[in-house]
């Protein structure tokens, strides 16, 4: 048996997690990428001295109780109505850093309208959008992104886009509109998509700080309790399927106002 030796860290290392992070045990299953992205919001919010300037709005769905992990001010807002609730918060407190956390259940369903409009008009918000594919809170229906073919609790032989219709691109919709400013697909699987995705959030952040209009940051995630898989198997099944439909990259960065061009 081998000896268990004192475990030696690296001098300026920094271990631990912000203080802004609430110390309470989250209610995500295991695996799920709502706590990565948590983590690199407070992060983020906490470098950049933006606690007392925070406000968050966090909708229906699974990341209902976003107040309860990340300590700033939060707003509920009732099922796919955060950019309108955001959009009052902005204008009401210029000064204040204003961002959503939404699903794409939430956003790209019942609150395509809410965010297509909001990124027109070029809301001075964050949007960060958690796109797993499914309704992961309320059984594991389908939602608005997820695949063709894809198995879900209401598409038990898969998603019939004749019946259907297609998987819902809301990041290239968004793009494509003059009020948005930001646009990019990150991911959260591994060290470095992680490292990616927080400097994506962070220009995202910098971007409402210089009122630049809208800034909108999809998270392709996995939601391994609702595609019936290992958080393992899961990450693999999004690498070869979720990623070729949904491409990471920026999509738009530039002006408000200005025309869409490709990075």
């Amino acid at each position: 048996m081998m000896d268990i030796k004192e475990i030696v860290k690296p001098e300026n290392l920094v271990y631990g997690k912000s203080e802004l992070l609430i110390d309470t045990i989250m209610h995500y299953c295991p695996g799920c990428t709502h706590g990565v992205v948590h983590k690199l919001m407070a992060e983020l919010i906490d470098e950049m001295g933006l606690q007392e300037k925070s406000v968050g709005v966090a909708p229906v769905g699974c990341a209902v109780f976003a107040y309860n992990y990340i300590d700033i001010d939060w707003q509920e807002a009732a099922h796919g109505r955060a950019p309108a609730i955001a959009t009052g918060i902005s204008r009401l407190n210029p000064e204040k850093f204003v961002f959503t956390y939404q699903g794409d259940g939430d956003l790209a369903s019942i609150g395509a309208g809410e965010i297509i409009h909001a990124c027109n008009r070029g809301e001075n918000i964050l949007v960060v959008f958690i796109n797993n594919g499914i309704y992961g809170m309320t059984g594991g229906q389908m939602a608005p992104t997820t695949l063709e073919d894809m198995v879900t609790s209401t598409t038990p032989c898969g998603r019939d886009v004749d019946l259907n219709g297609y998987p819902l691109k809301m990041t290239e919709l968004v793009a494509q509109l003059p009020g948005t400013s930001y646009v990019t697909r990150q991911s959260a699987q591994t060290a470095p998509a992680v490292r990616k995705c927080k400097r994506a959030l962070k220009k995202g952040i910098r971007n409402v700080l210089d009122r630049k209009g809208t800034s909108f940051v999809e998270v392709v995630s996995t939601c391994n309790s609702g595609w019936k898989m290992s958080p393992a198997k899961a990450n693999k099944w999004m690498e070869e399927n979720m990623f070729p439909y949904y491409p990471l990259g920026d999509l738009k960065d530039g002006e408000k106002g200005n025309p869409v061009s490709n990075n």
